[in-house]
């Protein structure tokens, strides 16, 4: 599964078409003027199709239905979905009426939440409620004209700024309000944007204060400090007055009744991992994190640390427990804070069981309700400045660099330090136990992907059968359920067919989902979440004749998945120094993807986990590859309106053993991905001699692993078998 990437952009306008006669809306529609017309043209032709293929004999060839191109039943797109596609101009009034009332030109909605989650909860979505842009990553930028003086009627932009993962899926659920700002792709920021649009209006007005608000609990302080910064360089020139400035009470939350039920914000119960399935207990990762603290930024022997831990991710590692607060996301919503006297403090509202809570009386820890952690840290910081007036010892709180600008201001009167948490580093590397497990929950994901890939194959070609790309979603979650610790999908699984497997994180809808088309590509990206740990996989298969086109564009893909995983790379190497690896071959085509090329991934965790990657983002040049990573290798490349391909491994970072030039030594990638590339998307012909024994070699020891544990008459055993052969 492909992470954000994050770059520039600028403004991009979407065209709306008009409303269709012909087209009646569904209830309680709140689509667009413009979906409702594109949908309407769909569904008429959709309903055409469907009741032309109910005339045909069963005896029919898919061929034959196949080659009618536009005619085809497998063509059709989603039909009207009130929950995706929404008519944003009421909310947008309500947004701007609520900005009136806090004297602000201009309101930031983030994707994120107060932990800067990558995958938030339903309570948390915000940006999507008010953009009706459901894809993970985005910022929306909404302004109210303070040059328009009409009382009671409220005008202004509204821009979406988004990744190259989610261009096409934005252009289709933005409504005629939006224009979508393109990152990596156009020039302008939303940061900028929004200077550009509050300068103007305060030049407009005689340079008159202009106000930028944000909700301080979803921005990290650093990302504040950036903005403020680029407001001092962007009216270095200028006398316009442009400030920033926090909002208390979120703006979103004010409206958001008025539209919707409001979703609840899920406080499920705890898991406790035992010793098995993490390998470390609390105390001892507790140890190692203070210690490096005080080794790496202690002034004193006499300072007192004060650590707290945002990131949920960080907070569930640590204490070597799981929820399931968000979805996908085996974390629970929690703040956590410890000091070097021995105190740890986790303020979360879940409930917990009888082991759980003896776990915390046994530790130390102290349970605190969720939102008390704000009066917590006032009380807790205006009693270490009264300590450190009257003694020796000095007080320090290090926080890390994901804290809110909320967290921030909330200790102010002591000092602080910002840091990146050490806890992120110790997460990302494995320890035997938990890399031990993870070879054991490849081994289950590749039994289930394997029998869903044959099952899918045999319905489609031998038996005829239509099946969408949500129920083929569902097929392949049932068949997980057989599994011992399955816990559930580790994302959203993108089951896509045709066109929509190039929409890079495509979702198929529950209703109206396109059949999947066994004439073109399928991409099915998926993962799971075992007790022994997470998997993220994905394979571009074809059923039937694929093009020469998409032949050799995925063994170009496949060219560049090999690259990476043959590497041998010197101690200190990051991701970024190696993307150019897995691309060099589709460049050599003139082609390119939009997204890096591998994502950390976390031990019953979070799919997407930092700070390692592969890719060209510059941070990531930051953090070198460490013996016990475990990492995607997910090259793709992409034909808008046609197909998508991908093809993504998880890999584990190895020490080379007897390689060393000096003292420096050497680390290589072990594929512990187990599921076969797709036979007919390969053309040997643009391989080389090791490229095949490589495939070949993978290929052998996915037999050899998983041929135990399938009948040998089962469809499974057959196409597996198939799938290995030798080329």
């Amino acid at each position: 599964m492909t992470q954000r990437t994050t770059t520039t952009a600028t403004v991009t306008s979407l065209a709306r078409g008009s409303i269709s006669g012909r087209f009646r809306p569904c209830d309680d529609c709140t689509c667009s003027p413009g979906l409702l017309s594109r949908q309407g043209r769909r569904a008429s032709l959709f309903l055409r199709q469907i009741e032309s293929s109910r005339r045909k004999t069963h005896s029919h060839k898919r061929n034959s239905i196949a080659g009618l191109d536009n005619a085809s039943i497998y063509s059709s797109d989603s039909l009207c979905q009130s929950n995706k596609e929404v008519n944003t101009s009421q909310r947008l009034h309500a947004l701007r009426s609520e900005m009136e009332k806090h004297d602000l030109a201009c309101y930031i909605v983030p994707s994120e939440d107060e932990h800067q989650s990558e995958y938030v909860a339903a309570i948390d979505q915000r940006r999507s409620f008010i953009s009706g842009f459901s894809g993970s990553a985005g910022i929306a930028c909404i302004t109210r004209d303070l040059l328009n003086f009409n009382t009671g009627h409220h005008e202004g932009k509204s821009v979406l700024s988004t990744d190259g993962r989610y261009f096409n899926q934005a252009l289709q659920e933005l409504d005629f309000n939006w224009s979508l700002l393109r990152q990596g792709v156009d020039q302008t920021t939303w940061q900028e944007w929004c200077i550009k649009e509050c300068q103007d209006m305060s030049e407009g007005l005689g340079n008159k204060e202009v106000k930028i608000g944000v909700d301080p609990k979803l921005f990290s302080y650093h990302q504040i400090i950036q903005i403020q910064k680029l407001i001092n360089v962007k009216l270095a020139e200028s006398k316009a007055n442009v400030i920033l400035i926090p909002i208390k009470d979120n703006l979103i939350d004010a409206i958001w009744n008025e539209f919707e039920v409001v979703p609840e914000r899920e406080t499920n119960e705890l898991l406790m991992l035992h010793y098995e399935f993490h390998g470390e207990e609390f105390q001892s990762k507790r140890d190692r994190l203070m210690k490096s603290l005080q080794e790496k930024y202690a002034t004193t022997d006499n300072t007192k640390h004060t650590f707290v831990v945002v990131a949920l991710d960080e907070i569930c590692w640590l204490l070597n427990l799981r929820g399931s607060d968000i979805e996908y996301n085996p974390v629970f919503n929690a703040y956590l804070l410890m000091n070097d006297d021995g105190e740890t403090i986790l303020f979360c509202d879940n409930p917990t069981s009888g082991d759980i809570k003896i776990f915390f009386s046994e530790n130390g820890i102290t349970v605190k309700p969720y939102n008390e952690i704000w009066g917590f840290l006032d009380i807790y910081t205006n009693g270490l400045q009264s300590q450190s007036n009257g003694s020796d010892e000095n007080y320090s709180i290090f926080l890390p660099d994901t804290s809110s600008w909320q967290i921030v201001r909330s200790v102010e009167n002591i000092p602080y330090k910002i840091i990146h948490s050490p806890i992120d580093f110790f997460k990302s590397v494995k320890n035997d136990i938990e890399l031990g497990n993870a070879h054991r929950a490849q081994v289950k994901d590749a039994l289930s992907i394997i029998q869903y890939f044959s099952w899918l194959e045999q319905q489609l070609v031998e038996k005829e059968a239509l099946i969408d790309e949500y129920k083929a979603g569902e097929k392949l979650i049932e068949i997980r359920k057989a599994q011992k610790h399955y816990m559930g999908n580790s994302f959203e699984t993108i089951s896509s067919t045709g066109a929509n497997a190039a929409v890079i994180h495509y979702a198929p809808p529950k209703e109206n989902s396109s059949m999947i088309d066994p004439s073109k590509i399928y991409l099915c990206d998926t993962g799971s979440q075992f007790l022994e740990g997470t998997t993220d996989i994905t394979r571009t298969l074809h059923f039937t004749k694929p093009t020469q086109e998409q032949i050799d564009n995925y063994t170009a893909v496949l060219k560049g998945n090999l690259a990476i995983e043959r590497l041998v790379v010197p101690e200190g190497t990051t991701g970024y120094s190696i993307d150019a690896i897995a691309r060099q071959f589709l460049w050599g085509r003139g082609l390119d993807y939009r997204h890096g090329t591998g994502h950390g991934i976390g031990s019953f965790l979070n799919v997407h986990e930092g700070p390692i990657g592969i890719g060209f983002k510059p941070h990531l040049a930051n953090f070198p590859l460490q013996v016990g990573n475990i990492i995607s290798n997910e090259p793709g490349y992409y034909k808008d309106g046609e197909y998508g391909i991908r093809i993504e491994n998880d890999m584990a970072v190895k020490r080379a053993e007897g390689l060393h030039f000096g003292d420096r030594k050497f680390l290589k990638f072990e594929n512990i991905t187990l599921v076969p590339y797709c036979k007919k998307l390969i053309n040997a012909k643009m391989l080389t001699t090791e490229e095949l024994e490589q495939i070949n070699a993978y290929h052998s020891r996915i037999w050899n692993t998983l041929v135990q544990s399938l009948q040998p008459q089962s469809i499974t055993f057959k196409w597996l078998k198939e799938e290995v052969r030798p080329l």
